[in-house]
């Protein structure tokens, strides 16, 4: 069997394990539903094990599956990039280049500034990846990520953008309707946005007591949702300075108080600095993404 057909086989085990049936798994793949079930049955003759129980509620991955999963959607990382670096030469001004950023980055911040590189190079296609984890570009899981930790990893290229001030902020609406709070305490007698299950920027803020879980009304781990509840005006929220300050509503609360900073990374693995296109979408960014960060 060759490398081809070896990832013929595991692109199928994914759709599967993803769709949790063979039918919906052919459909999103556009093959039909016998030669995916094939591909299912020879992978598990290959490995010797079996995938997937069967039921007439779809497919219940076994342990053996699941073991399986990290390593093949590492493969199918690897067949994404070895598409994206086919689909233009290294100098050429086409193809694609994949971008991963958080979700509050990825929809407040990107659109505006990749309008604007697409304007000037319209033959390259962008992939934008929006996830608040962190991507190993070790694996090529994305060309350029856009990172609020410092990089760790070997083999990169990383460019510190700045420090991204966030705190506290409602709308005017809401503010005149209940009031501005003056201390830490007074949160207790407001709606606060909040975290569901997610407590990163509570601990962020060092202020665990004052943003329990139970005080929220309403609760959330998606921080682009958080930003458009404070938009309508709901309640009080954490909010990063440069989205706020484009929102002439959104007004600081308890600035002196409650304030953390985040650092901002752009980077990109140091095997694709020879690739124009790649370069010249990692320097608009750079240049844009700075002006976002001085701006708050």
């Amino acid at each position: 069997m060759d490398a081809a057909e070896t990832w013929d086989l595991y692109r199928s085990f994914l759709g599967a394990l993803r769709f949790g049936s063979l039918s919906a798994a052919a459909r999103e793949l556009a093959l039909t539903q016998p030669t995916l079930g094939r591909h299912i049955d020879a992978l598990e003759t290959a490995l010797n094990t079996k995938l997937f129980a069967r039921s007439r509620h779809g497919l219940a991955p076994t342990p053996a599956a699941l073991a399986l999963q990290p390593h093949a959607e590492a493969m199918e990382a690897a067949a994404l990039a070895l598409r994206r670096a086919a689909s233009g030469e290294a100098d050429d001004l086409s193809g694609a280049v994949r971008i991963t950023a958080s979700n509050v980055i990825g929809v407040e911040v990107l659109p505006p500034v990749l309008a604007q590189f697409r304007e000037r190079h319209p033959a390259i296609a962008i992939e934008l990846a929006l996830s608040d984890r962190t991507q190993d570009l070790s694996r090529r899981d994305a060309d350029i990520a856009v990172r609020m930790v410092r990089p760790t990893q070997k083999a990169l290229i990383a460019k510190r953008l700045g420090t991204i001030r966030i705190g506290l902020f409602a709308h005017s609406r809401y503010l005149a309707r209940r009031g501005m709070p003056r201390t830490v305490d007074d949160l207790a007698h407001h709606d606060i946005i909040g975290f569901d299950r997610d407590t990163t920027a509570v601990r962020a803020l060092g202020m665990s007591s004052a943003f329990a879980r139970d005080l929220f009304a309403l609760r959330t781990d998606d921080s682009a949702a958080q930003i458009n509840a404070l938009r309508a005006g709901f309640g009080i929220g954490v909010c990063q300075a440069g989205i706020a300050v484009r929102n002439a509503d959104l007004v600081p609360v308890l600035p002196g108080l409650v304030v953390f900073k985040l650092e901002t990374w752009l980077v990109m693995h140091q095997d694709l600095k020879s690739s124009r296109r790649v370069r010249l979408l990692f320097d608009h960014l750079a240049v844009a993404l700075r002006a976002y960060v001085a701006s708050g």
